[in-house]
């Protein structure tokens, strides 16, 4: 299949009442609100195709650009690639989710991640943000340094409640991700959300809610989930 012919198969599979609730959630047009579930489905003809995946996210429809990160070769994105990516994910559902996940799978998830959090555009950030978490939720404990980690905490807390909206509910997120995936950090990390409080974030127009760490904690140990690495971050 060609990029044209997926966007074309993409259109018939809209969905009105999703395409309101991605609305309220931050998609603007053009979109055409497929289910993720839809998406999935053609991501397994697909595989795994990374002029496809170029194409798709270039074409601007958000449910394409969704479904480029889910056919992405993280192998073959390159630095340049990926910070397009960035610049390019204009809401939280693509900033904090496809790019996240394909820079944290890239050989410069690390890397992309420090540089972004920097940033001073708010769906960079994020997505710098969520891309540690990711991070934390797939790669060995091996591969991670703990002190940098720890550091990357302190930064949390101390500058959370003064970040732009979308960046206070990634930072709390890597914060929760550091707890369920790292439990030689799990103290360090139900400490550092204690310090901050509740993390305030506007959730617009929906019923979304901010998730607080002990609790969530609590939900991932009671279904025996707690340090277990992510098999797959991509759904």
């Amino acid at each position: 299949m060609t990029a044209k012919e997926i966007i074309e198969e993409l259109r018939t599979l809209g969905n009105e009442s999703y395409k309101n609730i991605y609305f309220k959630h931050g998609a603007r047009k053009p979109y055409y609100g497929v289910k993720v579930e839809d998406l999935q489905k053609i991501r397994k003809r697909i595989k795994k195709n990374y002029e496809i995946a170029l194409e798709l996210f270039d074409s601007g429809i958000s449910d394409a650009m969704y479904l480029a990160g889910l056919v992405a070769d993280e192998s073959k994105m390159t630095k340049d690639d990926l910070r397009h990516w960035a610049e390019k994910a204009y809401w939280y559902m693509l900033s904090e989710y496809p790019v996240a996940w394909v820079a944290a799978e890239s050989p410069y998830g690390w890397e992309l991640a420090l540089e972004w959090i920097d940033s001073d555009k708010e769906n960079i950030a994020s997505s710098g943000w969520s891309t540690l978490s990711w991070i934390v939720a797939y790669k060995p404990d091996s591969e991670i340094d703990s002190n940098f980690l720890k550091a990357l905490i302190d930064r949390a807390v101390e500058t959370i409640h003064d970040s732009p909206n979308r960046v206070r509910y990634t930072m709390n997120g890597f914060l929760i991700s550091v707890a369920c995936y790292m439990p030689g950090l799990t103290d360090y990390a139900v400490a550092a959300s204690a310090k901050t409080g509740k993390v305030k974030v506007n959730m617009g127009d929906t019923a979304c809610k901010v998730p607080q760490l002990a609790e969530y904690l609590e939900k991932v140990k009671a279904r025996g989930a707690y340090g277990k690495k992510r098999k797959n971050m991509r759904c």
